[in-house]
């Protein structure tokens, strides 16, 4: 059984949740989010709480019961106060800008490389164009987005030039060293 699933999601008092037969959508301060739910499970509203029922057949679709949960947590956490990852820039020369929806970045590349932003996510750029932030309302889009623009030039072991994550911790490589 799953030790997720028991937990119930509190409700903040900003946002507000409706729940139909197998779908629920929540509205808060940051947006809107709908998600639509199967296999069985069912969602139960007391007290600004939300409490996620075993499936049915609890056999089978018992592995939908935790991620349920989950997914239901994220929605609730994104409308209410949203999620962001911040990427940096490593490297002589590495920059980026932002122009409407497009994401110009240089990372040593011959040409600029170019990123369309979803219409969902904001990013912003501070002033030296070497710190990226990204926020939205979809946890697993605002991850998508980064690892996208990460995926450009990931960070390489031996000088840890590349674009990483804000906390991430780069593995370093000693480089060759001549014999005497």
């Amino acid at each position: 059984m799953s030790k997720i699933g028991k937990i119930p999601i509190d409700i903040p008092s900003n946002v507000n949740i409706k729940v139909d037969n197998d779908k629920i959508i929540a509205e808060g301060p940051k947006g809107k989010l709908n998600l639509k739910f199967s296999h069985g499970i069912s969602i139960e509203l007391k007290n600004n709480k939300i409490f996620v029922q075993k499936p049915i057949n609890f056999i089978k679709n018992k592995n939908f019961y935790g991620l349920s949960r989950s997914l239901i947590n994220n929605i609730v956490i994104g409308v209410s106060l949203g999620f962001k990852k911040e990427l940096i820039l490593n490297g002589v020369g590495y920059s980026a800008s932002i122009k409407g929806n497009i994401l110009t970045l240089l990372l040593g590349f011959s040409h600029p490389v170019i990123q369309i932003i979803p219409d969902t996510i904001k990013i912003s750029i501070d002033k030296t164009g070497r710190k990226i932030l990204i926020e939205g309302i979809e946890k697993q889009l605002v991850g998508l987005v980064a690892a996208q623009i990460r995926l450009v030039r990931p960070p390489e072991p031996y000088l840890g030039k590349g674009v990483k994550y804000l906390n991430e911790i780069i593995k370093r490589k000693e480089g060759k060293s001549s014999t005497k």
